[in-house]
């Protein structure tokens, strides 16, 4: 996987899904920092990754933030950890590492299981404007 960026963090995401495209372009807005770059589960990209790190998709179809020789993490934790990485009042969301991961899980796979039902899905992958798509791997 040497074609992977140096020195960024990778958020994986389910690109037909509208909330999860809706999200990435938040994180965008808010990475000030440009910590993040972005690529699909469904992309080549992204199936090298979760292949690499043992990941079912087909069990875990979930945002999953991958720190390149680092670590990394899915569901509840990826989303508090991508937020905390906004810094100022986006650090308040901190406080929800005190309930256990079992239990925030439980909500994020809730607004998982029905993300197409109320948000819709598209048919095809968000093409990227030429203004952020340095941001896609």
């Amino acid at each position: 996987m040497n074609k992977l960026p140096v020195n960024k963090k990778i958020i994986l995401f389910d690109s037909i899904c509208n909330f999860c495209n809706d999200s990435v372009l938040k994180i965008i807005r808010y990475d000030t920092k440009n910590q993040f770059v972005f690529t699909s589960l469904q992309s080549d990209i992204g199936q090298e990754i979760t292949q690499y790190l043992g990941i079912d998709t087909s069990k875990v179809d979930s945002i999953i933030l991958y720190e390149p020789n680092v670590s990394y993490d899915i569901k509840s934790s990826a989303a508090l950890k991508i937020m905390n990485a906004f810094g100022g009042l986006w650090k308040l969301t901190q406080i929800f590492w005190i309930i256990p991961e079992s239990l925030r899980n439980i909500v994020y796979d809730f607004i998982a299981k029905n993300r197409y039902k109320w948000f819709g899905k598209r048919e095809e992958c968000m093409i990227p404007s030429k203004e952020i798509r340095d941001k896609f791997i």
